[in-house]
């Protein structure tokens, strides 16, 4: 990949975010900053993230492909990769059946909406596909540069990559509570995960990792949480992050729980940069 993102990164709504945060998360050395949230239209929060910083690099995890024409998309990346160039990494996906009215046969959309993208000159290692499957993992590694499982554990890191084999970029997110009371953390990792379990697309990728109907009621049972949104202190959170590494991942996009993620992403930087 042109684009260099380290190791490690950060996964953070796009709609809480600005060039001051990024900026911050530069300082600290983290290697991207993961927008969620679907950020679509003219990408203008991408463009605003990379005035404001040197040289981190900007990921959409993801653009929703139902949301937004690829030609539009395309128009807005070139305009984007022009101004900052190898600096932008577009993140694209199908999102979910109960969030998207126009939701329908998600993989051929996925390849449309590429050959789309490709027609339109976005080169293939700029790009990169949410995948949770083993078909749509397969595509992320044959037709963009690589992978983008959210809400993943390292199983299904060492499972991605087995798919991909060596050279696609796998770059998973995970969730993390930096706080050492256990009650607390899962109180506020459920705040941060439940929401998901109300997603099949997920739940049936959890299904297939060991868990259950019960572990997604009331919120979630400690074991689902427990995996979802690690907790401890750094060092303890910073082992959970490397098991991605251990397993296959070329990259983890970390998601800091809580009203301020700054105190554990400093934390975790002295750990994990």
């Amino acid at each position: 990949m042109a684009i260099e993102l380290g190791s490690i990164g950060i996964f953070r709504g796009a709609t809480q975010t600005n060039g001051e945060f990024a900026a911050e998360v530069e300082k600290l050395g983290y290697g991207a900053l993961w927008l969620g949230g679907s950020p679509g239209g003219d990408l203008a929060i991408v463009e605003e993230l990379l005035d404001a910083t040197e040289r981190l690099a900007i990921a959409t995890g993801i653009v929703n492909i139902w949301a937004d024409l690829p030609e539009s998309i395309a128009r807005a990346f070139h305009r984007i990769n022009e101004k900052h160039p190898n600096r932008f990494l577009l993140g694209i996906g199908a999102g979910h059946p109960e969030a998207t009215q126009e939701y329908k046969k998600p993989y051929g959309a996925l390849v449309e909406y590429l050959d789309a993208l490709d027609a339109a000159g976005v080169p293939k290692d700029s790009l990169a596909l949410a995948a949770l499957g083993p078909r749509v993992v397969k595509l992320a590694g044959d037709r963009t540069a690589g992978a983008h499982p959210y809400l993943v554990t390292p199983e299904h890191t060492r499972s991605a990559r087995e798919i991909l084999g060596e050279g696609p970029l796998l770059a998973p997110e995970q969730k993390v509570v930096l706080d050492t009371d256990a009650d607390r953390a899962r109180t506020t990792g459920r705040g941060g995960a439940s929401f998901y379990f109300q997603l099949s697309n997920y739940t049936a990728n959890l299904r297939k990792l060991g868990f259950t109907d019960e572990d997604f009621a009331d919120g979630g049972s400690d074991r689902v949480i427990d995996a979802l949104a690690l907790h401890g202190d750094a060092k303890t959170v910073a082992a959970g992050v490397r098991a991605h590494l251990e397993a296959g991942a070329d990259h983890v996009a970390v998601q800091a729980l809580g009203e301020d993620p700054f105190p554990a992403y400093r934390a975790l930087a002295a750990e994990l940069l």
